[in-house]
């Protein structure tokens, strides 16, 4: 069994690799295609649940937008 990790960024976001895909706070689920993805930890991203570098210009953080979820089989 492979396994997923998450190194979370100070002030950044979550580097998730391993991951099949990234559920959002809606519950919808987000397929990943490459190795290591950004998931926002800002709430402000307007690419959701991906990082697109907003936390570098906001001063507070709200929820995290996403979990992620591995699944084998």
């Amino acid at each position: 069994m492979s396994s997923c990790r998450v190194e979370i960024c100070p002030d950044g976001p979550a580097l998730v690799r391993g991951a099949d895909e990234v559920i959002d706070a809606a519950g919808e689920a987000h397929p990943t295609t490459r190795p290591v993805v950004a998931v926002c930890l800002c709430g402000r991203s307007q690419r959701a649940p991906w990082c697109d570098g907003t936390h570098k210009v906001v001063t507070r953080h709200a929820p995290p937008a996403a979990v992620v979820e591995r699944r084998d089989g």
